[in-house]
């Protein structure tokens, strides 16, 4: 199945939901009509029965340069922009919107992820790039802060040095180093970026969806909780998942030494 769009491209095939940021001409840098079309986008993703896994990607050399600055009046003398605004009705509500999908997530990097499209492509669960990919916390280089949860997530990532200079100084970070910062999951040859990815994806869909989110959940729950409460709370949810169909089928499957057969839910 695919919709159609104008800034952007929204695939679902073997369980697998691809969408595509299509601006290629502008390195797929956001405007507000893109932000509408991802917004409508991962609202058909999350009522699509049959979607059961996200990959995020862009069109052409670039993955996203984060904000397209020709989309509004940024120039000395201009009219003032409320950049807060801008974040709160657009930038917050997608990175939210990746975060809340009940489906694993990932970010396929195929090229330079600048500014907040570093940080949208750092939102999802998993992030592959191409060698020749690179990461810049550009936002230095205009007088802002890294938004789009870069202040959230970089330290977590990386640690809080290497996550103050990244948004200091705003050099890029190549693939290989930023896999082995611990910034992205893993960087693969350029040509085999999508195949890798593809293939996982379809494993993913094929997988225990819900055991997926909860451990999620409990991993960002896990920045702020003690050790009690994770165990708490890791108590609740192999209760919960204990009681489903896919740990039943998984444990068939192991002792019936054949693959399993997971509904998701």
């Amino acid at each position: 199945m695919t919709r159609e769009f104008e800034t952007v491209r929204l695939e679902v095939a073997d369980g697998v939901a691809t969408l595509t940021l299509a601006r290629p001409e502008r390195l797929n840098s956001f405007t507000v009509q893109m932000h509408a079309e991802v917004h409508d986008a991962l609202a058909r993703v999350r009522t699509q029965a049959t979607a059961r896994c996200l990959v995020l990607t862009g069109a052409g050399r670039g993955f996203c340069a984060g904000q397209d600055l020709n989309d509004r009046a940024v120039a000395p003398g201009a009219a003032a922009v409320d950049l807060g605004e801008s974040i709160e009705h657009y930038y917050k509500p997608l990175v939210l919107s990746l975060r809340a999908l009940e489906m694993p997530t990932i970010a396929a990097v195929n090229g330079v992820a600048a500014g907040a499209g570093a940080n949208i492509a750092l939102a999802c669960d998993l992030v592959f790039a191409a060698r020749s990919a690179s990461f810049v916390q550009s936002f230095s280089k205009i007088g802002l802060v890294p938004d789009c949860g870069g202040t959230w997530m970089l330290p977590r990532l990386v640690g809080p040095a290497r996550a103050l200079g990244l948004a200091l100084i705003g050099e890029k970070l190549g693939a290989e180093q930023a896999a082995q910062w611990g910034l992205i999951w893993k960087c693969v040859d350029d040509d085999a970026l999508m195949p890798t990815v593809s293939a996982l994806a379809r494993q993913l869909a094929a997988g225990p969806t819900l055991g997926y989110l909860r451990t999620r959940q409990a991993m960002e729950a896990g920045e702020t909780l003690s050790l009690k409460a994770s165990l708490d709370l890791e108590r609740d949810f192999q209760r919960e998942l204990g009681h489903g169909a896919d740990y039943r089928e998984g444990v068939a499957a192991f002792m019936e030494k054949r693959a399993p057969q997971f509904k998701g839910h």
